[in-house]
């Protein structure tokens, strides 16, 4: 009897191990899903083949940009995290409207275009640009008369969910050039000042103008002029393997640090699984739980706009809270991170690619992180 009842006690344990196994592999699994977030940067290389840019000092701006530009793309194959595509990786020409196709096709995270610089004076010095937009009508018309062309295109209907004549277009492109230009913003600063700082670079700052290249593409993109090749000194120095190398080397780690700001808003099935595994009552759940509180952000702009659901291409339930001189659109409300990320979801179907889940703690924002380790 007490054999047959051991028997009964080791099966069960058996079967009770194979179960727990069952679920540390599916736990397993979905993390590594979690993990499989990879984000895209197009490197640009200026100019190329008939095109050399210019030729201060009988360097080729051509040449330089398209060394850098690789070196950056070694050095950013490193990160597990990062997928690389170039506009080009030879001495051919490209396209400006092409160079921008190719990042939108791949749905890049941002685009960077390295590009060196020219002057009639001595002029020496490193400077980023981004798209000038924000508080320039000019530029926002620019864009208006350009997507026009859309309707002289054949079934445009079917083609592009998009009316450049309407109100809502023109509101809806206006944000997404804003929302866009905060990034950019941002992701050019790190690259020019991790370049004056550790390079000991002169510093021509963060600027913006209205690129060609930059106005072609639909995600955060950035173009840096990485030196005069008009001054002996400075040509010298970018035509050099040694100057090539600390200049990549400085704009690949830059570029990490932005993908690391942006993995903020990417959570890891593992802080989700580690609540529901805590011996926590229901009760006590549900009383911690509505303590955080997800949201969609769609689009930051100074503008105010009335929150409409034809403002925000057909969404309800839209928020707008002032920070600062901005005002932050958020799209939907839970306590449930799951949910959360249906919303996000149903906000990128809607063409909001840079939308991202924020969370909130007793109504002020906290990472992602910090708000799946909240008891």
């Amino acid at each position: 009897m007490k054999t047959l009842e051991h028997s009964k006690f080791n099966t069960k344990i058996k079967l009770l191990y194979l179960s727990l196994s069952c679920l540390l592999f599916i736990y397993g699994s979905q993390n590594i899903t979690a993990q499989k977030r990879i984000y895209t940067v197009v490197l640009d290389a200026g100019h190329g083949g008939s095109d050399p840019g210019n030729l201060g000092n009988g360097y080729k701006e051509k040449n330089i940009a398209l060394k850098i530009t690789k070196e950056v793309g070694v050095l950013l194959e490193k990160n597990k995290d990062i997928r690389v595509v170039y506009t080009r990786k030879k001495d051919v020409s490209v396209d400006l409207w092409k160079r921008g196709d190719i990042a939108n096709s791949v749905k890049a995270d941002m685009f960077v275009s390295f590009h060196c610089d020219s002057h009639t004076s001595n002029a020496y010095g490193l400077g980023t640009f981004v798209l000038g937009l924000r508080g320039n009508k000019k530029n926002l018309e620019i864009a208006k008369r350009e997507n026009s062309v859309i309707l002289l295109e054949k079934d445009y209907k079917q083609n592009y969910k998009y009316n450049p004549n309407s109100p809502e277009s023109l509101i809806g492109l206006s944000l997404l050039q804003e929302e866009n230009l905060d990034q950019s913003l941002q992701l050019a600063s790190l690259i020019q000042n991790q370049l004056v700082s550790n390079l000991k670079r002169h510093n021509r700052y963060v600027k913006m103008d209205n690129f060609q290249v930059l106005r072609e593409t639909i995600m955060p993109s950035v173009l840096i002029e990485l030196g005069f090749l008009t001054n002996k000194k400075e040509g010298r120095y970018l035509n050099s393997k040694k100057g090539q190398q600390a200049m990549a080397k400085s704009i690949a780690r830059s570029i990490e640090k932005y993908v690391d700001q942006l993995k903020l808003n990417t959570v890891s099935v593992d802080n989700e699984i580690l609540i529901v595994r805590k011996k926590t009552s229901k009760r006590k759940l549900i009383k911690a739980t509505k303590k955080i509180e997800y949201k969609v952000q769609i689009a930051s702009s100074k503008r105010k706009i009335a929150v409409k659901s034809y403002n925000f291409k057909g969404l309800k339930k839209v928020e707008r809270v002032k920070v600062s001189s901005y005002y932050k659109y958020y799209y939907g409300k839970t306590t449930n991170y799951t949910a959360a990320k249906s919303l996000l979801n149903k906000a990128k179907k809607k063409g909001y690619s840079t939308a991202l889940i924020t969370a909130f703690r007793n109504g002020k924002k906290i990472s992602i992180k910090e708000a799946l380790k909240t008891k």
